[in-house]
């Protein structure tokens, strides 16, 4: 039995439990811990697990991985990062405010945000959206891949496609049903258009500035947010002039705020909390 320490926190609800792998040899299957961990009724509980490395590239701080409760590893995820360099400085890491976090999806720069001295949240230089149809991927051959047709059941739906380095597939509604999001969702998220799967955003567009945001995540389900599914639907609702560049949006955990910026970057900022630590008691 491995006794593995952690830390549960999370940014508008998305909730993930980090594991210092800077500082402790565990001997684990990422994947399988992952799957265990996140169970809400057998483990802790969670949206995910997140381990915090040293990076070995001298172009950033630390490394951040992220598996999926499916024990599916992601390429990015908003929420988390916010979290990820919370902890590093209030758990004594480092003691910079401005970060520079590895991901699969690649360097992001994180800027603590602090209220009453004390951090409040980050913000999140999510870089460039990828618009490319064969990069996202979806099997739809354009760029930008806006308002296209996606068949569900005997319907049709249409849909834009965003990547922020992991996919995602975007679709307004007037209404946010759980029909819509826990019924239609996970069709999409295997859908043959998306080789990769995807992630789903439904949107509802309150107005030029702030829209509401339910998400379907990839390999995790519905979440109460979704930074990287933040961006892409900002990204989205500009595409196809519903928004200007900069939005509030409403998520069943709270609320973010996304630009998309003239340097063609999506800054994302919120908040980031932590919630318990505790020791895990892993068997293989």
């Amino acid at each position: 039995m491995e006794k593995i320490k952690f830390t549960k926190m999370h940014g508008t609800g998305n909730d993930y439990i980090y594991v210092d792998m800077t500082t402790n040899y565990y001997n684990f299957d990422p994947a399988d811990l992952s799957r265990k961990i996140s169970d809400r009724h057998f483990g802790v509980g969670s949206d995910g697990l997140i381990l915090v490395y040293d990076s070995k590239t001298d172009a950033a701080d630390f490394k951040m991985r992220i598996f999926n409760p499916d024990g599916s590893e992601a390429e990015m995820c908003g929420n988390g990062i916010r979290s990820f360099a919370k902890y590093l400085y209030e758990h004594r890491l480092t003691n910079k405010k401005l970060l520079r976090i590895e991901t699969p999806a690649g360097i992001k720069a994180v800027e603590l945000v602090f209220k009453g001295g004390s951090i409040w949240g980050a913000k999140v230089d999510m870089g460039e959206p990828i618009l490319e149809g064969s990069r996202i991927p979806v099997s739809v051959d354009k760029s930008p891949v806006v308002n296209e047709e996606i068949a569900v059941d005997s319907g049709s739906l249409r849909f834009t496609a965003v990547s922020m380095g992991n996919p995602h597939c975007i679709i307004f509604a007037d209404e946010l049903t759980d029909e819509l999001v826990k019924g239609t969702g996970p069709k999409i998220e295997t859908h043959s258009l998306f080789p990769k799967r995807v992630n789903v955003e439904f949107v509802k567009i309150l107005d030029s500035s702030h829209i509401e945001l339910r998400v379907w995540e990839r390999g995790t389900g519905e979440t109460l947010a979704c930074g990287t599914g933040a961006s892409a639907a900002l990204v989205a609702c500009s595409l196809n002039g519903k928004t200007g560049r900069r939005v509030h949006v409403r998520v069943p955990g709270g609320e973010l705020q996304i630009e998309w910026a003239a340097n063609n970057h999506i800054y994302m900022t919120g908040p980031a909390e932590e919630v318990f630590e505790g020791v895990y008691n892993y068997q293989t």
